[in-house]
């Protein structure tokens, strides 16, 4: 079955609006993992609105899953990653001004860069994915450059207008998950998703992991948090059951 991953960094949002130490998400980690998460995703980011550096070194010694960090390539965050080490990195584009993460990351045109971030990381045995468009040069590129997994953004897919554009969009997805088979590459997939359209990214041929956030965290508002993971796990499942 696809995993599931919870990007709890709006839990960390919530608590900072008052500058204190509720809600902690460090123990919101623990509940989701208890209702079947497969891994904890957060993003640390470099103006750290949500998510800080001791979070992150928290949640390392303290979830029984997998941590999986999600970065941009600035040194001083590559640095951070490397003494933390957690088990996955992810690395993505960011923007200071931007509301979420607003597409891939540009491989084909950072290569160097992004290849000396993928070493120092790799040097630590901790497993790279890069956050790409549905884009087989980004794909291959990502390759050549020694990432372990790539991670689609299905943000596009997700904000599709209609029902055309999210075809049309599904349809970038599942062509780039083929050839990534074919390069031998792992594959995950996030942004966007909820419980109406993570279904037909969770039936792809390939793949292995899907990391969600917002909607869950919006959803446990009114069902608590524990019972949205699981709703959202027992949609992986029937999907699995294709």
């Amino acid at each position: 079955m696809v995993r599931l991953g919870i990007n709890i960094d709006h839990i960390a949002s919530i608590r900072n609006l008052r500058q204190g130490n509720f809600p902690d998400p460090v123990n919101a980690a623990k509940i989701v993992e208890d209702a079947g998460a497969d891994g904890i995703t957060v993003h640390l980011r470099e103006d750290r609105r949500h998510i800080n550096e001791k979070d992150v070194e928290r949640l390392k010694k303290e979830i029984k899953t997998k941590l999986n960090l999600e970065m941009s390539i600035a040194s001083d965050i590559i640095d951070i990653a490397c003494k933390i080490v957690p088990h996955d990195v992810c690395l993505v584009p960011e923007k200071r001004q931007e509301l979420t993460t607003e597409g891939g990351l540009d491989v084909v045109s950072n290569s160097k860069n992004i290849a000396s971030a993928v070493k120092k990381l790799k040097d630590k045995n901790i497993i790279v994915s890069i956050f790409i468009d549905p884009n087989e040069k980004q794909a291959e590129r990502a390759k050549e450059i020694g990432a372990d997994f790539v991670e689609i953004h299905t943000g596009r897919y997700a904000d599709a207008e209609n029902e055309n554009d999210r075809i049309r969009e599904l349809e970038k997805i599942k062509n780039v998950s083929g050839y990534l088979i074919r390069l031998g590459m792992g594959m995950n997939a996030g942004h966007g998703l909820n419980y109406e359209n993570v279904s037909d990214i969770a039936k792809i041929a390939g793949m292995q992991e899907l990391n969600i956030g917002y909607s869950i965290v919006c959803h446990a508002v009114f069902k608590g948090l524990f019972n949205a993971v699981k709703e959202m796990k027992d949609i992986l499942k029937n999907a699995d059951r294709r």
